[in-house]
This record gives C-alpha cells, sequence and structure tokens, in this order.
C-alpha cells in the first residue's frame, strides 16, 4: 500500500466548520467497480467490504459516532436499514474505535447498521478519497454500491456539519432493487 502522503490530493470542496479541509486518497466515481477494503468489526477482526457482495451496499462514511451529526445519520440509517429489509446492506465507517463503537451501537439501539471502524490503516478512507489529511478522520460522503460491486450513486456532503440528503440516497437504493 502507498504511503498516504503519496496518494491523489482532491481539492478541497469539503468544509468543516467553514473551513477547507484537504480530503486525500482515490476519487471515487459512479460507474467505477467500488474499491474494496479492509475495516476492523466491534471484536477487533478484520472485515473486508468484499464479504458484502451479492447485495446493494450503502456506505455512510462518518467523522465520529460520538457527534452530533453522526449520531442522527446513523440511527437515521438504521432505521432505514428496517424498511429496505435484508435485501440491502448499510455500513457506517468512521475513525472511532471499534469498542467506542460498540459503546455507541449498543447504548442507541443500532441493530440493523454495520459499524466498522477504519482507524488500524485508513483504507476505505484512502480507496474512496474521504479521509481528510490533517485530521486523519473521514469525511461524510454516501456510497451506494449494486451487488455486483460497481459504484452507482455517491453523495459528498460539502460541509461537514451537515447531514446528507437521505431522500436521494433513498431513490438511489430503491432504483437498484427495481
Amino acid at each position: 500500500m502507498r504511503s498516504v502522503e503519496t496518494m491523489n490530493h482532491t481539492q478541497p470542496r469539503v468544509t468543516l466548520e467553514g473551513e477547507p479541509v484537504t480530503l486525500i486518497g482515490n476519487r471515487v466515481q459512479v460507474g467505477q467497480p467500488a474499491p474494496d477494503f479492509i475495516a476492523v468489526g466491534q471484536d477487533l477482526s478484520p472485515v473486508p467490504f468484499s464479504s458484502f457482495r451479492g447485495k446493494p451496499c450503502v456506505l455512510s462514511s462518518v467523522v465520529s459516532l460520538d457527534t452530533s451529526v453522526c449520531d442522527a445519520e446513523t440511527r437515521r440509517f438504521n432505521e432505514e436499514a428496517t424498511a429496505l429489509g435484508d435485501d440491502v446492506q448499510v455500513i457506517t465507517i468512521s475513525m472511532d474505535l471499534p469498542f467506542a463503537q460498540e459503546r455507541w451501537c449498543a447504548a442507541q439501539g443500532i441493530d440493523r447498521v454495520t459499524v466498522l471502524s477504519d482507524h488500524r490503516d485508513a483504507s476505505f478512507g484512502v480507496g474512496y478519497g474521504v479521509l481528510i489529511k490533517d485530521l486523519r478522520l473521514l469525511a461524510r460522503a454516501i456510497f451506494v454500491i449494486n451487488k455486483q460491486g460497481k459504484t452507482c450513486y455517491k453523495q459528498m456532503v460539502n460541509e461537514i456539519t451537515d447531514e446528507p440528503d437521505y431522500d436521494e440516497v433513498l431513490e438511489a437504493v430503491q432504483e437498484l432493487m427495481e
């Protein structure tokens, strides 16, 4: 794996509290195969994204579950995942340690979203171009991947402290299920 410093730098088009941030990594585009990555499960086991292939996936990248917007986003996707049923896999990814994620999920009753940590080597952040260079956190973004592993939808939230457009994400998922 190349060093994070040698990855492609994206133009700062995302802000955190109004201040531009620099995202590093590979820019995933709609129509491209979704990059594989290995995140960490709450039991500290490696979880390759490829293990979810075969069903549509919603990848929700958040800064930290311990912030109000990320909390609200993950709880909303947990509700939506119930309505979508077992045909769609919803995954939230953050740099939070797996122990913190497990504690937060238990306290919030998160049972339909798979919550993974990218803290170990940032392979999701780099692979999807959402790693914030100076903070080593993930920018807020949503990717919808079809069951063949192709990126069908991408939403980069311009201001990290804003919630994503849930209706647009759910529309993209519904299109895959028709």
